[in-house]
């Protein structure tokens, strides 16, 4: 980079942190989820673990006496509960272990206050952008592209709403996938195996993604070069989330976390695509939503597709490994039952490090589900959903096109 390009790299990553900035006393009015992070950042705090007892449960005080003496041992235990809904209140916490760390830490900095959990958090999801920013920029440079795209992420005000604003968890996830990447890249795969542990056991979402290492490490193949460095990676990733989770583990602990994980998939459905055709179809066909049938299928045909991905696709350099990452996490999201906001963060931070830009058209495009919330409640617009996913696939479709135009040209002139 020039001078004159660092000295405006550095002018735009400023303007980003101060719009982050500006978010930094307010409370979110877009998602009721921090009640819940502030909720089980307390309870940890307290000695309490966050996943034996649902709100509602301690709130009804339906549980032995010995496992909490008072209700007012939780700071603004009434305002918690009310802020994140009877949906959530009955729900056992289904964040991973070190998304708990980060909750406990934001309650210790701000013990009796709401607003002051929410600057603690605020305060974290900025420090996980900052660190995208500086990662992301050091990986483009090492795969020669334009170090300016980091800002497609860095400056979209749909990051900065969603993250900073909203505050969910996505950037803090990212941050240690994008940081894993920029390690292996530079072959350190031992500390890179230990972030991406850490990421996974911030939010699940990484563990869909690890099949598609395997050709990385391995491009050879079973037994040959790169196979033990390869095995090895995957048993730090996942003695990393072992040790992550091992505080909290118990028979109660798996059995409620693995209900609530289920239940995502078989009851909720928020801003789908392909669902919903099923689900048309499903209404038309037997009369009922059958949701609670495909929420079972649909998983299991990402994972044929991921591992397609894995074993169809070249995925031996860096670049060509994050395109895969993208296709996959792009599937998994165009297959869910429910797509939050915040989700598309990750496909479209992805896509920096890539040559397709459907990610970033989707982080515009799915400003069209804020509609689903108005003064009257929630009411999904299916019109809003389909021009939504029309515009992203449209354009998914066009990019692999010329891809394949690209490629075929390439070929002609090769033979030529």
């Amino acid at each position: 980079m020039t001078q004159y390009s660092k000295l405006n790299f550095w002018v735009l990553a400023a303007f980003g942190i101060l719009f982050r900035l500006l978010f930094l006393p307010a409370i979110p009015n877009l998602s009721q989820d921090f009640y819940r992070f502030i909720w089980d950042g307390r309870l940890l705090n307290l000695g309490i673990n966050p996943y034996v007892f649902t709100p509602q449960q301690l709130s009804n005080a339906d549980l032995p006496a010995s496992s909490l003496t008072s209700l007012d041992a939780i700071s603004n235990s009434s305002i918690l509960i009310k802020g994140m809904g009877g949906l959530n209140a009955s729900h056992y916490s289904n964040y991973p272990p070190i998304n708990q760390l980060c909750f406990a830490l934001a309650g210790l900095l701000a013990k009796g206050s709401i607003l002051g959990s929410v600057i603690g958090l605020r305060i974290l999801m900025i420090l996980a952008d900052i660190g995208i920013l500086y990662f992301g920029k050091k990986l483009l440079e090492k795969l020669k592209l334009p170090a300016r795209n980091i800002f497609w992420y860095f400056l979209n005000p749909f990051i900065i709403i969603e993250l900073t604003g909203n505050l969910h968890f996505e950037g803090v996830m990212l941050l240690f996938l994008v940081w894993a990447l920029y390690l292996l890249h530079k072959d350190k795969w031992f500390w890179a195996a230990i972030l991406l542990g850490i990421s996974v056991s911030v939010k699940l979402l990484p563990l869909l993604l690890l099949p598609l290492f395997y050709k990385y490490l391995a491009p050879e193949g079973l037994f040959k070069k790169g196979f033990w460095i390869m095995k090895k990676f995957y048993w730090v990733v996942f003695g990393t989330i072992a040790i992550t989770f091992a505080p909290f583990l118990s028979k109660v602990f798996l059995l409620n976390f693995g209900t609530t994980i289920g239940l995502w998939f078989q009851r909720f459905e928020f801003n789908a695509s392909v669902y919903y055709i099923i689900r048309w179809i499903g209404f038309q066909s037997v009369g009922w939503n059958i949701i609670a049938t495909v929420g079972l299928v649909l998983p299991l045909v990402v994972i044929a597709c991921v591992i397609i991905l894995t074993f169809f696709r070249k995925n031996q350099t860096t670049q060509q490994l994050i395109t895969g990452l993208l296709f996959a996490v792009s599937i998994y999201f165009l297959l869910s039952t429910t797509v939050h906001p915040w989700y598309v963060a990750t496909p479209l931070l992805l896509s920096v490090f890539t040559k397709y830009k459907f990610a970033l058209v989707w982080s515009f495009m799915v400003f069209l589900s804020y509609a689903a919330y108005g003064a009257e409640g929630f009411n999904e617009n299916l019109a809003l959903v389909a021009i939504e996913y029309s515009v992203v696939i449209a354009v998914v479709l066009l990019e692999l096109f010329q891809d394949s135009q690209t490629r075929n040209g390439s070929h002609r002139e090769t033979i030529t």
